[in-house]
């Protein structure tokens, strides 16, 4: 089909051209002695124009049109269109093909429900908007082709029906046909295989992997993703980091033109928690979290006595709007990271004002005015709780939704660090002594906590990284352990026994007896980077075709029933709940 230029890339030099456009007609407006038709393609909209309407056929909205004409500069320009200064006088146009009326208008700004949208999401792939978030995933991918290959990588595909294996989530399991009572199991990432890929000597691997995981969704979360995977042998902790930085300034320059600023910063876990309330920090506004436990231990409040943490944050300029309905909303939210109870202070006046005084003396209450600089209006929050993860998350939470709240975030902004140090284990709360693996049970821990395997293990830090992007874990990776016999004290403390591992892990360990690099590696979420990086909080809006979140497809209608002839031949049974 004739074809000579696409309408969205039509600017002044190419005034007096004669041109043929393909597209839809994305409005339509015949003013008797005027008909305009906006022109919608892959790279935009232009307007075409004639002064006789009654010379060509009748063309209602998202009919695919063929449009012969001239490029001429408009009398009145639109600024808000790239293609505003010009219009196309039409000669011919052809009727591609009709249209029914869509279910919802098919533009940038849409008031159609999003399961309506995923429903129709043939239709909703046309609007601009969303083709510019998939054109950003699309170019990501693109520099990472180019930034590994040019830095000596094999791409190399893993399977995708897979044994069974604990990795943090369900698994999306598949009955064999072959094998009756057995089941693969998709994906949840390639990480044995890749580590196997270092001990077969590829020494430098990638791959643009999917992956599946039967979780709970969220905005930023779906059950089958794709991660930009990445493993290397022979580079410790520091060499992989820049490794990646380079690639990450890459993509970031080369995609949306932003500058990053080499060596990312690097901050330890512990500090993230601790100031920020997250393992995941999002730096850019000043909320943070304050220990408070020396001055609140002195106050007669019993909750604030013995072996517990107390953290508050401070927030300013909100003490004269903070209803009790706001106060009983922020304990709501704090109950969900196991918060008993969320406290506030009121800073006016140049004094402390809350129920919470009748536990502070005077000679307190200014010392925790001084100590916070606290100014007028400004709103303290605290709590308490055993555990220092529990009150860190907590309070965490509460920060996080302030900054939102607030609007304390400068749009258009890029915040990017790295969080390393994470600790080795998580201890099982009520079970002391138990520990279940912070990252994954091949994480390597630092040499020089090595000795404390044996006596503090809960103090073990881990060579472990995450990428963290406005305060958004857009990746993460660890050093892998290589030596037989710390692998094994790992199984030991994570209170697998030799059966179990022989039966989660025993054909993956095997390879290790004949000779493994050292090696680690990173995965980056190329979804959530993408969502970032186009500049929007919903990773649906940079999948072509995603799952809502009760991970189901309005569209196509997945998960459905399967004829029983197929269950049959797999040997399932569905039995009715």
């Amino acid at each position: 089909m004739e074809r000579t230029d696409f309408g969205g890339n039509l600017r002044l030099s190419d005034v007096g051209r004669e041109v043929v456009l393909c597209g839809w007609a994305a409005n339509r407006r015949n003013l008797g002695s005027l008909l305009f038709i906006d022109l919608r393609d892959k790279s935009g909209y232009v307007q075409l124009v004639s002064d006789h309407p009654e010379d060509f056929p009748d063309v209602r909205n998202e009919y695919v049109i063929q449009a012969f004409g001239t490029v001429r500069k408009k009398d009145v320009p639109n600024p808000n269109l790239p293609t505003g200064e010009i219009e196309v006088y039409l000669h011919r146009l052809v009727v591609v093909n009709k249209a029914v009326n869509p279910p919802f208008i098919i533009a940038d700004k849409t008031d159609a429900l999003e399961d309506t949208r995923l429903q129709y999401r043939y239709l909703d792939l046309r609007r601009p908007a969303l083709q510019k978030k998939l054109r950003v995933r699309a170019e990501i991918v693109k520099a990472w082709h180019e930034y590994f290959d040019a830095n000596g990588f094999l791409e190399v595909e893993t399977p995708i029906l897979n044994l069974s294996s604990p990795e943090g989530a369900r698994d999306y399991l598949v009955p064999s046909r072959l094998h009756h009572g057995c089941f693969y199991a998709l994906p949840q990432s390639p990480q044995l295989w890749k580590q196997l890929l270092m001990v077969g000597g590829i020494e430098r691997y990638y791959q643009v992997a999917k992956c599946f995981r039967d979780e709970d969704l969220r905005a930023d979360r779906q059950p089958e993703f794709t991660q930009l995977d990445e493993e290397v042998s022979f580079m410790d902790m520091d060499q992989i980091l820049a490794l990646n930085e380079g690639f990450l300034a890459k993509a970031f320059k080369e995609v949306i033109g932003v500058d990053v600023q080499l060596p990312l910063r690097r901050m330890k876990y512990w500090d993230a928690m601790d100031i920020y309330g997250s393992d995941k920090p999002d730096t850019r506004y000043e909320i943070l979290l304050r220990d408070l436990k020396s001055i609140m231990e002195k106050t007669s409040f019993e909750g604030f006595k013995g072996d517990c943490f107390v953290k508050g944050i401070v927030v300013p300029g909100v003490a004269h709007e903070t209803s009790r309905k706001v106060l009983d909303e922020l304990q709501a939210e704090a109950r969900k990271f196991s918060l008993k109870g969320v406290m506030s202070l009121k800073y006016e006046n140049g004094a402390l004002s809350g129920s919470f005084l009748k536990f502070m003396d005077e000679a307190t209450q200014k010392e925790l005015a001084e100590f916070l600089g606290l100014k007028d209006d400004d709103l303290l929050l605290f709590a308490s709780h055993e555990s220092r993860r529990a009150i860190d998350f907590g309070m965490g939470a509460l920060r996080t939704l302030y900054g939102k709240k607030l609007g304390l975030i400068k749009p258009n902004t890029y915040d990017l660090l790295w969080v390393v140090d994470f600790p080795m284990f998580d201890p099982v709360e009520g079970e002391p002594g138990r520990y279940t693996a912070e990252h994954h049970p091949f994480t390597r821990p630092r040499d020089e906590d090595l000795p404390l395997l044996d006596t503090k293990p809960e103090e073990v830090l881990a060579y472990a990284y995450d990428i963290i992007i406005n305060g958004y874990e857009a990746g993460g990776g660890t050093l892998r352990i290589y030596d037989h016999d710390i692998q094994w004290k790992i199984f030991n403390l994570l209170g697998l026994s030799d059966e179990e591992v022989a039966r989660k892990f025993g054909w993956f360990i095997d390879a290790f007896q004949y000779g493994a690099p050292p090696h680690g590696g990173i995965a980056f979420g190329l979804d959530r980077l993408a969502m970032i990086m186009s500049g929007t909080d919903n990773i649906r809006d940079v999948e072509a075709f995603p799952k809502n979140l009760q991970a189901a497809d309005p569209m196509s209608h997945a998960p459905s029933t399967v004829d029983q002839e197929q269950l049959d031949a797999v040997g399932v049974k569905i039995v009715e709940e």
